[in-house]
This record gives structure tokens, C-alpha cells and sequence, in this order.
């Protein structure tokens, strides 16, 4: 008779229903006979960390213990941990660093999705762990392991990834109930036909794996069988999902989305750019159309036909895969869909964000739902509307306001997006795109983005690696308000000062250069590590900027008795 129980520790994030995972097993276990016992282990809400669920089952039918009662643990031990099962994967690799899991006793069970932690959202640059290392640390500190897109499953079920995670617990023969066990809990619970559909897609996923893998180990045996000098060793998961994101994603929470469709690249456009360009400049055009009309895509391939034909000119043959275009389709495309009081007015106002809001809080046809957006808008995005002339009155009526010692003029709004008259006042809002071309910013980001496609071409034509650096720089322009003003501001000062102005021995010392000040930019947001690599290789220091002083009166001293 087995006289250990069997352990197994759920990570699950905030709202994707560890609880009710821990459920389901409890009354699983409990219908199917085994002695059962689960504890909750208080974590940090959402991203910052996650609650964690340990369970502990007996493998022996109560009937057979002979009124004895089996002593279950509260608490994982390290090392001791026979499954480990997690709905995100840097989660898992998180609970793996903790010593819980080993690689002679532990089956992990993990889902390929990301959900981005504050650390790496704080990144100016691409602050994403890398995938392939973390699935590493995974195989390396396991028995067995089956890695699957649970958010992928849970999309196609419609359901929530608990249902998932459960089929795939059932399918990896860790814990003694059968599959009609679960089936049974299932049809009892809310939701009971999507729950169903999660867990049969999680199930089958694990099963196929399962199956795959004794069918390679049979063959891997029968070799062995027949050649005593090579021995494989075989794995329990032979396809490794890939975390790659479409050009123009914003990594999220992780949670599963509906795919969407490739949009399709006009004929006229597609015969301009060698076809390896096709996908990404299609998803630029696409964007452009969206934000602004036909002809503002129009614009945005002109300009890319000026990269490419520069490329052309360095690397005829194109034995660099058109890299510099490929950059620019898609920094380019980013720029000119630059947010404003009109694009967000139109994000919030369609009716697929009331449909994602509907689904989180998870609101039914019978449930009132209210929606309210808040806005502070100040004078410089109400002058970003403004020709030019009436912006700078605008801006420096506010300028004279904060020389006087008062804070910038913003006005908080608060609109409800659910009334007619909130989502009448955002549509209208959004309907002076048509408008956006007289505004003073839309001008003046035109201006910037020329300056910067000149630096591109020209850079480009003289020398590849170079053209290539710059266009990279395209990285740097990112955020809203000030953060975004201060990646302008050092994208064009490398421009003006190391892609054009300043004097280097080699075009390949202007590319390193050029790199390590992309690299510098997005090291530190206070922009000190971007100055010492600028004087580093001969440019100056970014000027200061001026800040308004302020004078405050001294508070009259309170007479003590």
C-alpha cells in the first residue's frame, strides 16, 4: 500500500480562479473515494505575485484504510513536490526558484502564456524574459513536464483557464480519480458546458503529449535494442509553443484573446516591396488607414518607398532581408499613429472595448453595467487640436500660469462611456480625425518624422549598418506626454549629432556609435548613461532643459505661549 500522499501546488493569477480549481479537486477527490485536504496560501493580488493553492491526496480509497486517517500536509516542502501546476509561465520558473519542484520527483504542468510583471512593464526597452530560457529552467528542474498555450485553449472553449488546468491535471495520471470523476464535478458547477469544453481541450492536449511521448520512446527503446552505442534520452514534451508576438502587439495580461484576422496589403502596394516585407507593411497600412484615412497610408508607403530604394543602393541583392525597411515599417507606422485626444476618444468609444469590459467583470444579460472614463486633459492636448498660431497662445497662457506659481491648467472629466450622452460626447470627439491634419502636433510630428526618415535614407545610402542603427532609433519614441517628448528629443539629438553631425574615423565606429546610444537612451529614463556615451564619442551632452522657479511665501510663525 502507498503510504505517502500524493502533493500538488496551483499557481494561478488574480480572477483566472485558483479557488475554484481547488475546488473542483477537493470535491473530486472526495466523490471518487480518496482522502483529500487543500489550503489556500495568500499572495499578491494580479501581476506582483499570485495566490497559490496547496492540495494533498491520499492514493488509497478511504473504504480500504480501515478507519484510519491518513496526516496531511499544510504546506509544500522543497523538493518534495510531486506536481506543480501554473496557468502563466514565469510563474511557474518563480515557483521552481523557490526549491519546490525537482527533477526526480516533480511533473510540472505550465502554460506558455504571459502575463507581463511590473519589472518588465518598466523597461523603456524590451524588458520580456526570454521564453526559451525559462522553458529551459523548466525541463531542467522536472521528472516529466507537458508545457501548452492553456490561454489558447481557454479562448477556443470560451470558458476561464481553471477548466483547462484541470483537464490537463486529469490527463497526466498524477492523481488517482478517473476522468468521469471530474466530469461528474463539472456538470454540478456554474457554467457547466464551457467548463466541460475547457476541460476536454486540456485533456486531449495532454494526452496527445502523453501519447507522443511513449510512442518516441518505444522507437528511441527499439534502437537502443539494436545499437548498444547510442542511448537517447526521451523527452516528455517534444513541441515547445513559441511566445512570439505579431509586429505591433502590445504584450498584456496574458489573457486569451480572439486571433485576428492578417489584413491584406492592396496589390498596387504589394508589387512595390519585395515580398518578405509584405506582412509587417500590411499591418502598418492597415493601422494608418484605421487611424486616419486612405491617403495617410498612402503617405506611409511613399516613405517607405524612399527606405527601400536607399537600401537598394547599399544591399542590391538584399542579403540582409531588407532589415532597415523592415524596421522602418514598423517604427514608422507606430509614429504616425501617434496617440491624441481623438485616438483615444475613439478606442474608448467602440463597441469591442464594451465587449472586453463585459467579459472581465464577467457581467450577464440580467447584470447593470456602468462604465465611467476619467480624462484630464491639459493645454497642450487641447492646443494639439489648434493650427499652430492659436496653440502657441494657448500653450503660452499656460507657461505665464505656472511662472506665476500655479500648477498647469488640466480639466478632469469624468465621463460615463455606458449614457448616451458619454458615448455621444466620445464619438463626436472622434469624429474630428477628419480634422487632425490642421492641428498644430499633427504638423509638427510630420516635421520630426521627416527629419528622422531623412537621417534613415541618407545613412542608409552611404552605409547599410548605419541606416540600420538609425532606423532602430525608432524604438525610442514611445509613451504619451512627457516621456514621449523625451524620446523625441533624444532620437533627434543622436540624429543631428551622431548619424549626421558629428566627424568618425569609419562608418562602422558612426554604427557602434549610433548603438550604444539607442542602447544608452533606453537604459535610463533621467537620459545621465545617454550623456556620458554622447560625450564618450564626441557629441555634446543634451542641453538642459529649463524648469520655471517658484517662489513660495513663508508661512508666519504660530506664537507659542
Amino acid at each position: 500500500m502507498n503510504q505517502h500522499p500524493i502533493s500538488l501546488l496551483l499557481c494561478a493569477l488574480g480572477g483566472e480562479g485558483g479557488g475554484v480549481l481547488t475546488e473542483w479537486l477537493v470535491e473530486t477527490a472526495r466523490h471518487a473515494g480518496y482522502p483529500v485536504q487543500a489550503t489556500s496560501i495568500p499572495g499578491v493580488a494580479q501581476r506582483t505575485g499570485a495566490t497559490t493553492y496547496y492540495l494533498e491526496v491520499f492514493p488509497v480509497p478511504v473504504e480500504q484504510l480501515g478507519g484510519k486517517r491518513p496526516v496531511l500536509g499544510l504546506y509544500p516542502m522543497p523538493g518534495r513536490l510531486d506536481g506543480l501546476v501554473s496557468s502563466e509561465l514565469l510563474e511557474t520558473v518563480r515557483q521552481i526558484s523557490l526549491g519546490h519542484a525537482s527533477s526526480d520527483r516533480t511533473l510540472v504542468l505550465s502554460s506558455t502564456a504571459r502575463a507581463l510583471t511590473t519589472m518588465e512593464k518598466m523597461q523603456m526597452g524590451d524588458g520580456r524574459r526570454e521564453a526559451q530560457g525559462l522553458l529551459q529552467l523548466i525541463t531542467t528542474h522536472s521528472r516529466a513536464h507537458h508545457v501548452l498555450d492553456m490561454a489558447e485553449l481557454t479562448c477556443q472553449a470560451g470558458t476561464v483557464v481553471s477548466a483547462v488546468m484541470l483537464g490537463c491535471i486529469a490527463a497526466s495520471g498524477l492523481l488517482p480519480m478517473g476522468r468521469a470523476d471530474y466530469e461528474v464535478i463539472l456538470k454540478d458547477s456554474g457554467g457547466a458546458q464551457a467548463s466541460l469544453r475547457g476541460f476536454a481541450l486540456g485533456f486531449d492536449a495532454v494526452q496527445a503529449q502523453r501519447t507522443q511521448a511513449r510512442f518516441i520512446e518505444d522507437v528511441l527503446d527499439a534502437g537502443t535494442a539494436s545499437s548498444a552505442s547510442v542511448r537517447v534520452e526521451p523527452v516528455e514534451t517534444q513541441r515547445r509553443p513559441s511566445l512570439g508576438l505579431r509586429p505591433f502587439d502590445t504584450p498584456g495580461t496574458g489573457q486569451a484573446r480572439p486571433e485576428r484576422k492578417q489584413p491584406a496589403l492592396p496589390a498596387a502596394v504589394a508589387a512595390l516591396f519585395p515580398g518578405v516585407l509584405h506582412e509587417i507593411i500590411a499591418l502598418g497600412h492597415a493601422r494608418l488607414v484605421e487611424y486616419q484615412n486612405t491617403a495617410y497610408a498612402q503617405r506611409y508607403v511613399e516613405r517607405l518607398q524612399q527606405v527601400l530604394a536607399a537600401e537598394r543602393a547599399s544591399d542590391p541583392q538584399g542579403t540582409r532581408g531588407w532589415a532597415v525597411t523592415r524596421e522602418m515599417a514598423r517604427w514608422l507606422a507606430l509614429w504616425m499613429a501617434f496617440d491624441d485626444i481623438i485616438r483615444v476618444a475613439d478606442l474608448k468609444s467602440r463597441a469591442s472595448r464594451w465587449s472586453r469590459v463585459q467579459g472581465e467583470v464577467k457581467a450577464g444579460e440580467a447584470d447593470l453595467l456602468k462604465l465611467y472614463d476619467h480624462f484630464k486633459p491639459g493645454a497642450p492636448e487641447f492646443a494639439a487640436l489648434l493650427p499652430s498660431g492659436l496653440a502657441q497662445r494657448v500653450l503660452a497662457w499656460d507657461r505665464k500660469r505656472v511662472l506665476a506659481g500655479k500648477t498647469p491648467w488640466a480639466l478632469p472629466l469624468k465621463i460615463g462611456t455606458h449614457s448616451v450622452f458619454g458615448m455621444l460626447a466620445l464619438r463626436g470627439l472622434a469624429m474630428l480625425r477628419t480634422l487632425r491634419p490642421l492641428g498644430s502636433r499633427f504638423v509638427t510630428e510630420q516635421a520630426l518624422i521627416e527629419q528622422w526618415l531623412a537621417a534613415v535614407v541618407g545613412s542608409t545610402r552611404r552605409h547599410w549598418a548605419s541606416g540600420h542603427e538609425v532606423a532602430q532609433c525608432g524604438r525610442l519614441i514611445k509613451g504619451y506626454g512627457s516621456t514621449n517628448e523625451r524620446g523625441k528629443g533624444n532620437l533627434l539629438h543622436v540624429v543631428q549629432h551622431l548619424a549626421t553631425g558629428a566627424s568618425f574615423d569609419s562608418d562602422e565606429a558612426r554604427a557602434a556609435a549610433i548603438a550604444a546610444a539607442r542602447q544608452a537612451a533606453l537604459a535610463d529614463d533621467a537620459g545621465k548613461t545617454l550623456d556620458q556615451t554622447l560625450v564618450k564619442h564626441g557629441a555634446p551632452a543634451r542641453p538642459l532643459k529649463a524648469q520655471p522657479i517658484r517662489w513660495v511665501r513663508r508661512p508666519p510663525l504660530k506664537k507659542t505661549s
